[in-house]
């Protein structure tokens, strides 16, 4: 994995998450050298989502309404079927979304997280991967949508299940690594 040192990252997510998919990017990354917030829509905790029952609570560092997006270089958006339901409803976590795309920052998202990125309407176009439940919900909002472990297009980075974080988290790394994607369209 590539180092990362001196590089922030947002985990944005809610209760509900998938635990393994925000709990590895965030080991991973903070390996790597980077410094790692979980924000969310509350303070205190949220809690996970794991395989088939309510999972263990994750420290939220700052409350979503306390983020600016020029203090981060990539927004990690964990999937499960809640967390990005919740989210994609809520106004500031979509603005959010869109300001990190808009910087050409690297913006990452697993699971059903492409939910996310439909709402925040930046799926028309590019190449990406998901969840295959909502393969549909992809290739509807005008997504590329591939089966495939990892597909980024230009720091769009995106995988379809805890069974790829692996290959997610070493290409968020690189992604992050390379730098702001001035060759991506907003």
């Amino acid at each position: 994995m590539h180092d990362i040192s001196g590089k922030k990252i947002i985990i944005l997510a809610t209760h509900g998450f998938e635990q393994s998919e925000l709990e590895v990017p965030m080991r991973k990354l903070a390996e790597a050298g980077a410094k790692v917030h979980v924000v969310a829509p509350e303070a205190g905790e949220i809690k996970g989502w794991d395989k088939d029952d309510w999972g263990n609570a994750v420290q939220v560092d700052l409350e979503l309404d306390e983020v600016n997006p020029d203090d981060y270089h990539a927004i990690v958006l964990p999937g499960g079927q809640i967390n990005p339901d919740l989210l994609r409803v809520n106004e500031t976590a979509l603005a959010l979304i869109k300001a990190m795309f808009e910087q050409k920052k690297v913006v990452a998202a697993i699971c059903h997280a492409p939910w996310l990125l439909i709402e925040a309407g930046i799926a028309k176009g590019r190449d990406f991967t998901s969840y295959h439940s909502i393969k549909t919900d992809v290739m509807n909002a005008g997504g590329n949508w591939k089966d495939e472990a990892v597909v980024v297009d230009n720091g769009l980075v995106t995988s379809r299940n805890p069974d790829d974080l692996d290959v997610f988290c070493d290409k968020i790394a690189e992604e992050i690594h390379e730098g702001r994607h001035e060759q991506r369209a907003a």
